[in-house]
């Protein structure tokens, strides 16, 4: 057996305005998991859609097992032995688990001259897969009723069940519970002992040094070096991604609250299995986190509290006002902003420019008699924008898509201060965000908390929630179970005995 199985030899990629790739190798032992790192925008997702056939790169090659190999689609990857999976998910969501599993692959019978889907052996062998990695779906459940967290594994199975030797993982953990990472852990330990060869994309340090054999670093699409993981400490990382140092990831920021701003009293769902009979408070020019377990229905309460969720009774205020926030638009007029979780899915607007995505807030305020936009002031203030919270792109033009999933995070962020709302609701702000843009993304949140906005930060990052946080509101099962709002009980151990109160 080669000592490599899998090599990627000088790659270099180009898009308009912007070299993503320049001169970037990688090689990856059989049976080992092998980290690839590097702050958004590295080139590491890039580097890994040139392997799979998504992008055709300019220059280099593909070797499997010392054989020079042509890869250009994904199909053509998979023949190869190489599946991926995506950090993004882009499910079918009316359809079944098992369709889902088996999409452009279908096993079929002949019936007469007809062939047609066998459903039977594909939820059979689903049911097998499934199993495989710990999970127990009913293959036939619809994609819809399901979590994030558990697409995401869906995900998994379908990688493993292609028999692959090479199986890319790019940020396989952003939507998963801690059981949900245990359960993706042993699966990956798994493949290493039957000598799958494995690249592992993360931001999270805790989890690159638990899992990985290697450490690959990429800065500005180029390739730093390699490393044994258990040679290099996590600051060394930290310093050879951002190429400085540091110190402290969380700035500090006193924490000196104003009145009260939002108040929300007795909020309960229209869905019985969601949140029940929520209150809190937040001031102007603090940080308020909400923290609990995957599930805890922190994302539910404040969709409904931005008018995206129905509720069967309670009521919200601003500035000690009743408002109604029914719909989003009615919430915006009350002075509130959201930053949803699923950045992807219902955050930035993919097929516009970054132009697009932040003016479309302020395009109704930018109206020249009834149709004509004011384009001139539109780009000052997205440009400005882009200066403000050094978005990295060639021009306010360039599609969002092209971006790295920090500067996307930085263009939304700048879609809701372009409408200056006095409340930001931020869920999972720094999901899928390597250390130095979060810290980036941490400065610009104590910047809007000193000019007195109020921020409620959704965090399913410990650390976070503990780091960037004046006072916690714990849930669990749909309940509001603590508050934390003395620095020094603000504990671990707290938050935890909280978020498990059923």
């Amino acid at each position: 057996m080669a000592e490599y199985y899998l090599e990627l030899k000088g790659v270099s990629k180009s898009f308009p305005g912007v070299k993503a790739l320049d001169d970037v190798s990688l090689a990856v032992r059989p049976g080992t998991v092998h980290a690839l790192m590097g702050e958004n925008g590295a080139g590491k997702s890039t580097l890994m859609k040139c392997l799979f056939g998504i992008y055709k790169m300019d220059e280099g090659e593909v070797l499997i097992e010392g054989e020079a190999v042509n890869i250009n689609s994904p199909d053509e990857a998979m023949k190869h032995g190489v599946a991926m999976v995506h950090q993004e998910l882009q499910p079918v969501l009316p359809r079944s688990v098992a369709e889902n599993m088996y999409l452009g692959r279908f096993p079929t019978k002949s019936i007469g001259p007809l062939k047609m889907i066998d459903h039977k052996k594909m939820n059979e062998d689903t049911s097998y897969w499934l199993n495989e990695v710990g999970m127990d779906f009913n293959p036939k459940t619809i994609l819809s009723d399901l979590s994030i967290g558990q697409m995401q594994i869906i995900e998994i199975a379908k990688a493993v069940s292609h028999d692959a030797k090479v199986i890319i993982f790019d940020e396989p953990t952003s939507s998963l519970s801690d059981k949900e990472v245990e359960v993706l852990f042993k699966i990956m330990n798994d493949l290493r002992d039957r000598g799958v060869a494995m690249i592992y994309i993360s931001h999270k340090m805790d989890e690159i040094k638990r899992i990985a054999d290697e450490i690959t670093i990429m800065r500005d699409g180029r390739y730093v070096g390699t490393w044994k993981a258990a040679e290099i400490t996590t600051e060394d990382i930290i310093t050879k991604m951002v190429g400085r140092e540091l110190t402290n990831i969380y700035p500090a920021h006193p924490d000196t609250p104003g009145d009260v701003v939002l108040e929300c009293k007795n909020l309960t769902s229209i869905n019985e299995h969601s949140f029940k009979d929520c209150s809190f408070k937040i001031r102007k020019g603090e940080i308020v986190g909400f923290g609990g377990l995957v599930g805890a229905q922190r994302t539910e309460l404040m969709e409904a509290v931005f008018g995206m969720r129905n509720i069967k009774s309670g009521e919200v205020f601003v500035n000690g006002k009743k408002v109604d926030t029914h719909t989003p638009r009615k919430a915006m007029n009350a002075g509130l902003g959201l930053i949803t979780e699923d950045r992807r899915g219902n955050g930035i607007l993919g097929c516009l420019s970054i132009k697009d995505n932040v003016g479309v807030s302020v395009y109704d305020k930018n109206l020249k008699g009834a149709i004509v936009l004011d384009h001139k002031n539109i780009n000052g203030i997205v440009n400005n924008s882009i200066e403000q919270l050094r978005i990295k792109t060639p021009s306010m033009n360039t599609a969002i898509a092209s971006l790295s999933g920090g500067n996307q995070q930085k263009v939304i962020i700048a879609r809701w201060l372009a409408n200056n709302p006095d409340i930001l609701i931020m869920d999972e702000p720094t999901r899928g965000i390597d250390v130095g843009a979060k810290h980036e993304i941490y400065e610009i949140m104590v910047r809007l908390a000193q000019q007195g906005k109020a921020i409620v930060m959704i965090s399913s990052e410990m650390p976070e929630l503990l780091g960037m946080a004046d006072r916690v509101y714990i849930m669990c099962n749909g309940y509001i179970r603590g508050e934390i709002s003395d620095p020094a009980e603000l504990t671990q151990e707290r938050v935890m005995k909280y978020a498990t109160m059923f």
